[in-house]
Order: C-alpha cells, then structure tokens, then sequence
C-alpha cells in the first residue's frame, strides 16, 4: 500500500495533486468527465471582490510546449462564488482552495473578510465549502501605476498582513516568479504568518503577428505556462523550500507522475496541475492512477521518504 496524503495548517489533502486556479474553473465542468473528488485539492477561478470582464481580443496562445494567457482574471465576484458555487464546492470531498486577488489593498481585505463571514456562518451549521485562501499577489496595485503587488517584498507585505489579520483560514500566498527576490519574498510570508507559499505563478511572455506587425495580445505581454516553464519553476521550488519552514506548493508545467516526483523531491509538499488540463481534459485522474503506479514500482510508501531529498 502506498500514502500520498499530506496535511498543510490542518487541511488535509489524499493526494498532492491539486487543479491550479484559472485552469479548472470550480471544478463543475471537469466533474462531468470524472470524480473530481479523486484529487487532492482544487484552486479555483481566480476571484476578486467585484466581478470582472476581462481582457478583450486574444486570451489564449499556444507555443512551443506550452501556452500564452490574457484572461485578464474575468471572474463572478467573491459574493457571486460564494452563493452559486460554495454550495456545489460543500458537497466535494477533496481540498478546496479559494484563489484572492485584488486591485487595491482594500478590494484584497474586503474579499477575505467576505469569505471569512462565509466560512463562519456555514461552520456554524457544521458546513465547509473553502478550507484555504490562496492569496495572488501578482495582481497589479492600481494605486500604484499597475507595478504588481508580488514584485517588491515590502508591498507584497502590506498585502500579506492585512489578509492575515482578515482571515482565521489556512493562508499560502501564490508567488510570482518575477518578484526581486523570491527566496526573500516567500521569507516575508512565513514571517508575516502564511502557512505556505505556491510557486510559480506565470512567466511574462510575449507573441508578435509579423502579418500585422503587432502583439497578438492587446496588453502586448501574456503569462507563460506549460512544460517550457517547468526548469525555472522547479530551481524556484528547490531554492524556496530550501530557506523557509512552511510546506511549498509547487506548479509549473507538469505533465506526468514523474513531473509530480521531481517537485516534491525538490521540497514540494503538493504540486499543481494547470495547462495539462487544456491539453488533457481527464489530467487529474489519470495523474493519480499513474502517480501510485510509480509509487509502488519505485517502492516509495510514503511520499515524506523522498520529499525534499534534492
């Protein structure tokens, strides 16, 4: 028999495998295809406290072993999750992560202090439909002149305190991998409380129409993802894990167990799956059934006897 569960701040999680936020909505149409309770956590659609549009003209590019996006974070609004999409996210028997960005550091407060509220008010009636707030720091502060807040560790701070102080939940701050200093970003957010840190976010790409003689994308910049980031984000992963005590969840371009392996031998308590599931709709499922494969022709019983061994 093999073990593949982990506990990060009291959250359980049957497997490492967890669904990146933007890349499985809140799990509705993938549960359609299979269990999504099989996994072993979900990160939902990236919410922020108002509802927005995002990004007109081209969202999606494929590159070479990977992908291009400029959604533009178009979401419901926290109050719009919280009362269509909590109520099917109760019924799930798997870990659920609520993806928080914002515009301001008062939008990022209000949203968590929301979720907050939420939470209580079902635990009183002895329901869950959010175990973790994972906090993205790399929206840009509107306040000042779009620099994103997950860039320089003193305003990744402010943003940190403030929802730790908002919120009782579980709380990992999603890292972004053009911060100054990542190794020194992911510090702050054990200082300031966290209880983990995921990375990598996306890397800043972009992609010229030579025919129009323009960027295929209106903000001319996109987010990276996919198998060509998996290098960069496994050496951040590894440098991370390697200076703070908190668990790491790890993300980047994985595709296979053998991916997920890596990760966690280099200090990664849970990974996530993002542009996989583009390419393979049933990726979660088929992720874990290959993982234990590994595991037991490998004769690894627990993940802890590799984790972080690099």
């Amino acid at each position: 028999m093999t073990k593949m569960s982990t506990t990060i701040a009291g959250v359980h999680f049957k497997n490492p495998i967890v669904m990146a936020s933007g890349t499985f909505g809140f799990g509705r149409e993938y549960g359609k295809l299979y269990d999504v309770s099989l996994l072993g956590g979900i990160s939902g659609k990236g919410l922020t406290l108002h509802p927005k549009a995002g990004n007109p003209g081209t969202r999606v590019y494929e590159t070479a072993s990977g992908m291009l996006n400029s959604v533009g974070l178009e979401n419901p609004g926290v109050a719009a999750f919280l009362e269509k999409e909590c109520p099917y996210w109760e019924t799930l028997d798997t870990a659920r992560l609520v993806n928080l960005g914002g515009g301001t550091l008062e939008d990022y407060v209000l949203g968590a202090e929301m979720i907050q509220r939420d939470a209580d008010l079902r635990s009183s009636v002895g329901k869950t439909a959010v175990d973790m707030i994972e906090l993205n720091i790399s929206c840009p502060n509107v306040k000042e002149g779009g620099i994103a807040f997950g860039i320089k560790t003193s305003e990744a701070q402010k943003v940190v305190q403030a929802i730790r102080r908002a919120t009782k939940l579980p709380l990992t701050v999603k890292l972004s991998p053009g911060a100054e200093n990542i190794v020194e970003m992911a510090q702050m957010c054990e200082a300031e409380g966290a209880d983990a840190v995921s990375l990598i976010n996306t890397i800043s790409g972009m992609k010229i129409d030579v025919r129009r003689r323009s960027s295929v994308f209106n903000n001319l910049y996109a987010g990276l993802s996919g198998p060509a980031i998996k290098p960069v984000a496994l050496r951040m992963v590894h440098q991370v894990a390697q200076n703070i005590s908190i668990p790491v969840i790890g993300m980047g371009g994985i595709t296979t167990a053998t991916d997920i392996i890596e990760f966690i031998m280099a200090g990664a308590s849970v990974i996530q799956v993002g542009t996989y599931n583009f390419m393979n709709l049933r990726a979660g499922s088929q992720l874990v059934e290959e993982l234990e494969q590994f595991m037991v022709q490998e004769n690894i019983q627990f993940l802890d006897e590799i984790r972080g061994i690099i």
